[in-house]
């Protein structure tokens, strides 16, 4: 793949993601690591394609867990970063560390797409 079709589908990665749809970058995403490793890219696109897919993965990740939160929220008044952890697990596949799945959800909470408050280990409703 030369250059500029490798810059190309960065641009398509990059609409896909401002309109939500981390799954199908995602998947372009992997494609694109592949032909970079075999390839001979400018570090501009290689740190580029790197941002985008933690960029992608986080994103992903807090679109999951929003969804988890807000049906467990509706349910019960509070749950622990343990418990969120493992219904992420279980119920969307999803293996995350707590600090990480921690920063996603502060996150949320920074970007006003979810109200609660962080209280030691648990997440109040």
């Amino acid at each position: 793949m030369d250059t500029n079709h490798f810059t190309s589908k960065l641009r398509e990665v990059q609409l896909l993601m401002k309109d939500e749809k981390y799954q199908e970058a995602l998947i372009i995403l992997d494609k694109l690591k592949e032909i970079e490793k075999a390839g001979n890219f400018d570090y501009s696109l290689t740190h580029k394609l790197y941002q985008l897919i933690s960029n992608s993965y986080s994103l992903y990740n807090q679109q999951i867990i929003l969804k988890v939160i807000q049906k467990e929220s509706s349910q019960q008044e509070l749950i622990s970063f343990t418990e969120l952890k493992e219904i992420l697990k279980e119920c969307e596949n999803i293996d995350i560390d707590e600090s990480i799945l921690r920063r996603e959800v502060e996150i949320l909470i920074l970007r006003s797409l979810l109200r609660c408050k962080i209280e030691g280990d648990e997440l109040v409703f």
